[in-house]
């Protein structure tokens, strides 16, 4: 029987997860049983928000497809997403600081050759985008993998406007070389929103604030016998820097982008002169 009291019902459902088998899963219901329940207490949370709190999980939970996930926005925008890889970071003094995966790595990478251009329709500044994958010592680490993944020249990615971008279109899956190297082509990315004709949208105009994020390109390292990083490259100078909608934004993790007047380079890499050329190496921390 449930008490009669709010700390009693609280009591009572701790009380029901004595019995799980795993002791992990037992340590994160209780917590999240109390924490909520006292969240409710504190606010003194009326029928009427709750019954808008389920409509609202509802219809993120309904906004969700093969290619969108708005609960992974919703913890975005929320801090929750920062904070939990914040918590998780292992990565030592030294290597590649970690951030946020995002909502739009929802489909596989293509895999592409080194220097292949990943913007496949054109239109934004020419970019080149090389470094090498290293470990903590300073080791290269050939044939690790490096999956990339960007916004267009227009901010959109392509499961965004599949009708405007081809399927793959600022996606790459790279193997770095025998000593460790990547590069590959792109255009330079630009600051964009995050859906907002969702849920999450609606919660950020009930709350004043922006839906942009600064330029950036996501990477994803791995290589054997080391922790894979999660990161990006955010391009120095872009609007949003101070004001990430998805709290992402590490010092250590904005890039020159720096502009290279020259022919003769920009034949090397294939690409318009003039052109941006973004180095950054990837430092991964040994397993």
């Amino acid at each position: 029987m449930t008490g009669d009291t709010p700390e009693t019902v609280t009591d009572e459902v701790v009380a029901s997860l004595l019995g799980t088998a795993d002791p992990r899963l037992r340590e994160l219901l209780t917590g999240l049983v109390r924490h909520l329940h006292a969240f409710a207490r504190e606010s003194r949370l009326t029928q009427e928000e709750w019954e808008r709190a389920i409509g609202f999980l509802t219809a993120t939970g309904q906004m969700c497809t093969d290619t969108r996930q708005e609960f992974i926005l919703l913890s975005d925008v929320l801090g929750l997403s920062m904070l939990v890889e914040t918590i998780n970071d292992r990565h030592g003094p030294g290597t590649t600081e970690s951030t946020v995966l995002g909502p739009f790595h929802m489909t596989e990478s293509p895999v592409r050759e080194l220097g292949a251009d990943i913007d496949l329709v054109g239109g934004g500044e020419p970019c080149v985008v090389s470094g090498r994958v290293r470990s903590r010592d300073g080791t290269p680490l050939p044939g690790a993998v490096v999956d990339v993944w960007q916004a267009d020249g227009n901010g959109f990615y392509d499961v965004q406007r599949p009708d405007v971008q081809p399927a793959g279109n600022g996606r790459g899956l790279f193997t770095a070389d025998g000593e460790g190297w990547f590069w590959f082509r792109t255009c330079v990315p630009s600051p964009y929103p995050i859906p907002t004709d969702g849920p999450v949208g609606g919660l950020l105009r009930a709350t004043g604030r922006h839906p942009y994020r600064p330029a950036h390109i996501h990477f994803i390292a791995s290589a054997p016998e080391h922790t894979p990083v999660t990161t990006h490259i955010f391009v120095a100078g872009s609007d949003y820097l101070d004001s990430d909608a998805v709290f992402a934004v590490k010092p250590g993790l904005v890039n020159d982008f720096a502009p290279v007047d020259d022919p003769s380079a920009a034949r090397e890499f294939g690409v318009a002169n003039p052109f941006r050329h973004a180095r950054f190496d990837l430092v991964l921390e040994p397993s």
